[in-house]
């Protein structure tokens, strides 16, 4: 942090006092060095917090304005649509921006899967990973619910029964889940409140998070530790830059989402007053949790299915002491990378089987998709790290990077060509 200089004079008073200048310098700034060679995958970690940062902003211009009573809600909820300035557009921005912040993730963590983030020395960082994506998933329902639609009703009503299935103390977990005997204003008012505060616990996790990247910095593309100064480079101005390209791009599509097709990602059912007496047709989530809802139904036993559901995020912390191959990206693993393209298909079906009636051809789809996905990580990554023979790495980061390609390990190294 002593490498920190200014000229300006306020700055230097404020830095001598509390020398907070210097940590945002060594933390995302030149103080900072950064493996040379980091793709545009690499901007999803900024996004996801910049969408972070605008989801608490909606969110609590929202709150100002919403009415957390079972007969209000869902009629304060048209009231920011039409009477409060702007308040379509704010509710879009929050209603989309939920979307836009799980694809962000879900790119994110593929991405730690492909380039093995997830391995030493970062298994904790990829576990608070982890515990972040849990935090969003348990904010996300409560927020789904808030808006007392139909869907948002009876998703609230599905999902909370679904605690019934625990041995001996299931039925007192859903009563104290719900605040009585039925959903009703107890279970909205305990659900907009833990909506308030969730996505400040998030914010604490994700300062964790970013505490133990620090610890041992970025993995890069060819998944090998920087050697020396000659393989890093600044934070800023080079990647900086990097990720206000991409925030652009993110933006540019985010914006026409929320202008011209906001409503394409929900359910038309929720603009309909929640009825207790009038069950939708087909009761379905929203498609960032369809993927697990499908794990869910699955399983004919319900107790099996809430197990299995959950398992397959709980799989994910234990990842690291899966896939034991000692190279961590998926360049040079050519049979890793097959079957992670299958997995990724494996996610896609998935989706799709979630978003179906579980029965026909969609179940066993489902059923199937669910058996490969743990199959993959507790079969298919132990015997890879065993059986498979991952190409050569580079010897540095700097290398590819300086040359347009690599010596191999235990290749004499080519001399720098002239420019």
């Amino acid at each position: 942090m002593s490498g920190f200089q200014s000229n300006n004079a306020v700055i230097k008073w404020i830095e001598h006092r509390m020398p907070i200048f210097s940590f945002i310098d060594h933390s995302v700034g030149s103080g900072y060095p950064t493996p040379r060679n980091l793709s545009y995958m690499w901007n999803f970690g900024s996004l996801a917090g910049v969408t972070l940062v605008v989801m608490i902003v909606t969110g609590i211009m929202l709150a100002m304005q919403y009415t957390a009573h079972v007969d209000y809600a869902f009629d304060s909820v048209e009231r920011i649509m039409r009477d409060v300035n702007y308040g379509w557009l704010i509710r879009y921005i929050h209603m989309n921006g939920a979307s836009f912040f799980f694809i962000v993730v879900y790119i994110h963590i593929f991405r730690g899967l492909y380039y093995g983030s997830y391995k030493a020395p970062r298994e904790l960082l990829w576990m608070l990973g982890v515990v972040i994506l849990l935090l969003m998933m348990a904010t996300a329902f409560m927020g789904y619910v808030l808006p007392w639609g139909q869907m948002s009703f009876w998703g609230a009503k599905v999902i909370t029964n679904l605690f019934s299935a625990i041995p001996i103390f299931g039925e007192d977990i859903v009563v104290w889940l719900w605040g009585g005997f039925s959903v009703d204003n107890a279970t909205l008012n305990r659900f907009y409140a833990l909506h308030y505060l969730m996505p400040f616990i998030i914010v604490a996790v994700v300062v964790l998070h970013l505490w133990a990247l620090h610890q041992f910095g970025s993995n890069n593309p060819i998944g090998i530790d920087a050697k020396g100064p000659q393989d890093k480079i600044p934070f800023h101005p080079y990647y900086t830059v990097k990720d206000a390209f991409g925030l652009g791009v993110f933006f540019v599509f985010f914006a026409a989402v929320v202008f011209y097709i906001p409503n394409y990602m929900g359910h038309p059912d929720n603009y309909i007053p929640a009825n207790p007496l009038s069950t939708p047709a087909h009761i379905v989530p929203e498609w960032y949790f369809l993927p697990f809802y499908a794990i869910l139904r699955a399983i004919p036993d319900k107790l099996m299915g809430v197990i299995a559901m959950f398992a397959s995020i709980g799989i994910l912390f234990i990842l690291p002491w899966l896939d034991r191959s000692p190279v961590r990206s998926g360049r040079f693993r050519p049979l890793f990378r097959i079957f992670f393209i299958l997995l990724m298909i494996d996610c896609v079906v998935l989706g799709f089987a979630g978003a179906k009636p579980p029965e026909g051809l969609w179940l066993i789809a489902g059923q199937l998709a669910t058996a490969y996905y743990f199959i993959h990580f507790l079969v298919i990554l132990p015997l890879l790290s065993v059986f498979e023979t991952p190409r050569p790495l580079p010897t540095s980061i700097g290398e590819p990077v300086l040359k347009g390609g690599g010596s191999m390990a235990g290749a004499p190294a080519k001399p720098m060509e002239k420019a």
